[in-house]
């Protein structure tokens, strides 16, 4: 497998199927079979309905991991029976949150720029019955092009009664002239991706910690993985999700190594120091969590503590 070139994540990551694993009620909308709809995982939150909407998927390159030697983190990755010789797969999950009133949708996934399995959030969104003029806002977690890739693609407002909510500190990062300039080949489209996203929605919500979008619907703090990653809290009627993005990437490696990061983080100490007390706050709180690159659909609680911290996926009730 070559190692990182401007290929690798400005148009297509070599990649390679979803695996699955998260109590609630949960629906399958779809098998997955080729040319069938993407499958949609449904969960209940008190009065919300969270959708999961997977996009494909991807094996990073060993390479591209830091805190660990390639070497040691793919022999690793074999005693874990998770190595392919692409590397270490992970999904792309959305997430759609509805309460009869309102459609959010979190993050609006890679549409074929870093993976060529990814680009069927429209299929997955229509397998959950959404259309998306029907979407009335987007929570981007974070600007990386993975995530907001689904909002802009073809040179146009996908979502086009959406009002977007976005972190200003990753708003502010990546539409910077200068640090787009100065950015690594393999963040170059992160950044022309976010400047096509305030080009298309010019009223582009720039959000401070907490925001309430919707009620039950609040974002919170997880900077590090960039300068202004969030998460989203979904809370109502005792219960609860967290939705946390880019903080787990694979269950063999997060939640017992917080060190292990991955090289589109430009401040790997404050990526790794946000993991370390992300970690440490799950596992005392207990809620459920879903990642957006955990095998799909990505449910599960962080138990233990330090370096015996694991991940322990969701089970679910699949009555109808």
């Amino acid at each position: 497998m070559p190692l990182l070139s401007r290929r690798f994540f400005g148009n297509a990551l070599l990649a390679a199927p979803l695996l699955g694993a998260g109590p609630a009620a949960v629906t399958t909308a779809a098998a997955t079979t080729p040319g069938a709809p993407p499958p949609v995982i449904r969960r209940r939150v008190g009065r919300f309905e969270v959708s999961f909407l997977p996009d494909g998927y991807i094996d990073f390159p060993y390479a591209v991991f830091t805190g660990i030697a390639p070497e040691a983190l793919e022999g690793a990755a074999r005693g874990m029976h998770i190595a392919r010789p692409s590397g270490i797969r992970s999904g792309f999950t959305q997430w759609l949150i509805r309460d009869g009133r309102h459609t959010v949708l979190v993050d609006a996934g890679p549409a074929g720029t870093v993976s060529p399995t990814s680009g069927r959030l429209p299929q997955a969104l229509a397998a959950a019955g959404v259309r998306p003029e029907q979407v009335e806002a987007v929570i981007a977690t974070h600007l990386h092009v993975d995530h907001i890739a689904g909002l802009v693609a073809g040179g146009r407002r996908v979502f086009p009664n959406a009002e977007v909510f976005a972190d200003r500190r990753d708003v502010a990062h990546f539409t910077d002239p200068a640090k787009a300039a100065a950015a690594p080949d393999l963040l170059k489209s992160s950044f022309q991706a976010a400047s096509e996203l305030v080009r298309l929605y010019p009223r582009l919500q720039r959000v401070d910690e907490p925001q309430s979008i919707i009620p039950g619907v609040t974002t919170f703090d997880l900077a590090g993985h960039t300068p202004g990653q969030v998460g989203v809290r979904i809370e109502d009627g005792g219960e609860s999700l967290l939705l946390v993005s880019d903080m787990l990437f694979h269950p063999g490696l997060h939640p017992a190594h917080p060190g292990i990061g991955i090289l589109f983080e430009q401040d790997r100490a404050a990526a790794d120091a946000s993991r370390a007390r992300f970690f440490d706050q799950a596992a005392a709180e207990g809620a459920p969590l879903a990642a957006t690159h955990m095998p799909f659909p990505g449910v599960g609680r962080i138990v233990g503590a330090g370096s015996a911290r694991t991940w322990l996926p969701a089970d679910f009730d699949y009555a109808a």
